[in-house]
């Protein structure tokens, strides 16, 4: 089934006098439980793909389907809504509160969301066992390695049970070591059927996935879906 359908999307920029053609015609259709990598040069649209798929930036033209809901008409409300309930992000900076704990980071998305106290306590708790951070439920993001702090992402971004992961860059700021650990992670909710799409300039990391789009020029140059 498919979990998102691009149709003749447009984005385009105004740079000065110049206009920039972010994307230009794409059409894309990515099923559930997919494991997609975005490749590309710099400003080939990669990251403009990314803020699209998860509803923080609109088209100029063309729809986007998520779930089989038009998502490219609802109001600024209805698509946070969207946003904070079937979408997760993972970035390359990890984008934590500095004065929340791993714990408090963990729980943002759930308390904006509404749910109440004991299920948050409940399923931070689980989080933090699942993602080996018991003894760092406490601590601050600048009292942890780099490692733990995607691991806190990761948990966060996964905390709503979404039904798709956008990672960018996500082993950009950590070593080889530390970043196989956080794809493994990556991989293994994948695993357990979260749509999964990694924009990355790591051809190693790019071939991992079962499916890799390579971007130019705002559009789409290959799909080894369809190679």
């Amino acid at each position: 089934m498919a979990l998102i359908e691009l149709s003749a999307i447009e984005r385009r920029f105004l740079l000065g006098d110049t206009t920039v053609n972010a994307l230009a015609g794409l059409n894309l259709h990515i099923d559930s439980g997919e494991y997609v990598a975005v490749m590309g040069p710099s400003g080939s649209g990669k990251s403009t793909l990314l803020n699209l798929l998860g509803l923080l930036d609109r088209p100029n033209a063309g729809t986007y389907r998520l779930e089989g809901r038009d998502v490219t008409t609802l109001s600024p409300d209805e698509q946070a809504t969207v946003r904070s309930t079937r979408i997760g992000f993972v970035f390359q900076s990890f984008h934590l509160v500095p004065r929340l704990t791993a714990a408090e980071n963990i729980a943002l998305p759930m308390m904006l969301a509404g749910i109440a106290p004991a299920e948050r306590q409940r399923r931070v708790a689980r989080a933090l066992s699942d993602f080996g951070l018991d003894n760092r439920a406490d601590h601050k993001p600048d009292q942890l390695s780099g490692g733990q702090r995607q691991r806190v992402a990761i948990a966060r971004a996964t905390i709503m049970q979404p039904a798709l992961i956008l990672a960018d860059e996500p082993t950009g700021n950590l070593d080889r070591h530390t970043g196989e650990d956080v794809v493994n992670l990556l991989e293994a909710l994948n695993g357990q059927g979260v749509t999964l799409i990694v924009v990355t300039h790591d051809p190693s990391l790019g071939a991992r996935a079962g499916r890799q789009l390579v971007m130019e020029d705002g559009r789409l140059k290959s799909d080894s879906a369809s190679a």
